[in-house]
C-alpha cells in the first residue's frame, strides 16, 4: 500500500473516530457584544432546545468585546447576564475560553479585533466560525485566511441573509439561471469600519449568494440618503447593491432569471445560519468559500475606492491585489 493511501485511510479513520467520540460538542463564544451571541445561546441551550441541535452546548464565553463602540460594549452586561442565567460559564480570556471548549464562535462585533483573537484560537486548532464582518477590512479578511491555511484550521463566515430559503433557490438554479439581481439592505456606518462593512454587508452578500463569483469592476453613487454600487461579471451579467441611509429600510431583493423576475427573500432569523455552523463543527465541511468571501469585501473595498474617485469603473483584481499587500503587512505585525 503506497504511502499517500495509507494517509489518506488514516486521516478518514481519525476524522470518523473524531466526529464518533465527540458526543456533546463544547462550543465557546468569544464576544458578548451582539444579539447574535444570546441568539445562538438561547438555541442551543435553552428548554425548548430542537432535536437537531442536542449534540451541541456553550458552555464557555468570553465577554469581550469592542472596546470602542458604545453601541457594542454597552450590551456586554446585559448580554453576560442572559447566557450565565442559560449555564454559560464566564471566563476571564481566550486562553481560558480554549481550554473548556471544542469549537469556537467569534461573535466580537467589532470586526478591528478579528484577527488577533482569531490568530489566538487558530494557535489552538479548534475549529472556528467568524461572524460577519470577518473583518474590518478587505486585508484583515486576506490575513485571516491566510492564517487559517497556515494552521490547517477551517474557518467560514456568513450571516443569516445567505440562507434564506428564496436566497437558496435562486443559488441552486431551482428558479431559472440568474442573469442579473438589484439587492438592498440597510447601510448603517461606523467610523471604526469602512463603508458597508459595519452594516451594508448584508445586502452584499444577498447579491453574491444569488449572482455567485465572477464580479470583475465596481462603481458606485452616493447620496446622502443612498449608496448604489453596480458590479459588472465576467460573463457580462450586471448586479446591483443599495445600501439604505435613510428612509424605511429592509433586506432583499429582486432577481432577473431566465424563468422569470422573483423576490430574492427577507430576513428569516438566526436558525438556518446556525444550523449551518453546527454542520460545519460536525464535519469540518466550509459551506462558503474563501474565494466568495473575499471577493465580497474586495467588491465593498471598490465600491469605497470608486466612491473616493467620483464614481469611476474600479477593477475587482487591482484592488485584491493591494489587498494581498496589505495582508502580509498585518500579518508581520503579529509576530
Amino acid at each position: 500500500m503506497n504511502t499517500r493511501i495509507t494517509f489518506l485511510l488514516i486521516f478518514f479513520l481519525l476524522t470518523g473516530v473524531f466526529n464518533l467520540a465527540m458526543g456533546q460538542v463544547k462550543i465557546g463564544i468569544i464576544g458578548l457584544d451582539t444579539s447574535h451571541s444570546t441568539a445562538f445561546t438561547k438555541f442551543l441551550n435553552g428548554e425548548d432546545k430542537k432535536e437537531e441541535f442536542k449534540d451541541f452546548r456553550i458552555v464557555a464565553a468570553y465577554p469581550y468585546g469592542s472596546k470602542t463602540i458604545k453601541s457594542s460594549f454597552d450590551r456586554i452586561p446585559g448580554y453576560t447576564k442572559q447566557v450565565e442565567e442559560l449555564g454559560v460559564e464566564i471566563v476571564p480570556s481566550i486562553a481560558e475560553l480554549l481550554k473548556k471548549v471544542d469549537c469556537v464562535l467569534l461573535e466580537t462585533n467589532d470586526g478591528n479585533l478579528h484577527l488577533e483573537q482569531a490568530n489566538e484560537v487558530f494557535k489552538s486548532g479548534k475549529i472556528m466560525f467568524i461572524d460577519k464582518p470577518i473583518g474590518a477590512s478587505l486585508a484583515q479578511t486576506i490575513a485571516i485566511f491566510e492564517l487559517s491555511k497556515k494552521y490547517n484550521v477551517p474557518i467560514f463566515t456568513s450571516s443569516a441573509l445567505r440562507f434564506v430559503k428564496q436566497a437558496q433557490k435562486l443559488r441552486n438554479g431551482e428558479l431559472g439561471r440568474v442573469i442579473g439581481a438589484d439587492c438592498y439592505s440597510p447601510a448603517t456606518s461606523e467610523p471604526s469600519h469602512p463603508d458597508f462593512g459595519w452594516y451594508g454587508i448584508h445586502g452584499v452578500e444577498t447579491l453574491f449568494t444569488v449572482m455567485g463569483t465572477g464580479c470583475v469592476s465596481v462603481n458606485r453613487m452616493s447620496a446622502d440618503s443612498t449608496d448604489v454600487v453596480v458590479g459588472k461579471w465576467a460573463d457580462g451579467r450586471i448586479g446591483t447593491f443599495r445600501g439604505i441611509q435613510q428612509g424605511k429600510s429592509g433586506y432583499g431583493g429582486t432577481a432577473f432569471t431566465t424563468s422569470g423576475i422573483v423576490l430574492v427573500g427577507t430576513y428569516e432569523g438566526y436558525e438556518s445560519l446556525l444550523s449551518e455552523i453546527l454542520n460545519f463543527f460536525r464535519t469540518r465541511v466550509v459551506p462558503v468559500s474563501e474565494k466568495e468571501t473575499i471577493e465580497i469585501f474586495t467588491f465593498m473595498e471598490a465600491s469605497n475606492e470608486s466612491g473616493r474617485k467620483g464614481g469611476k469603473i474600479i477593477s475587482m483584481n487591482e484592488t485584491y491585489r493591494k489587498g494581498v499587500k496589505d495582508a502580509q503587512k498585518l500579518i508581520r505585525k503579529l509576530r
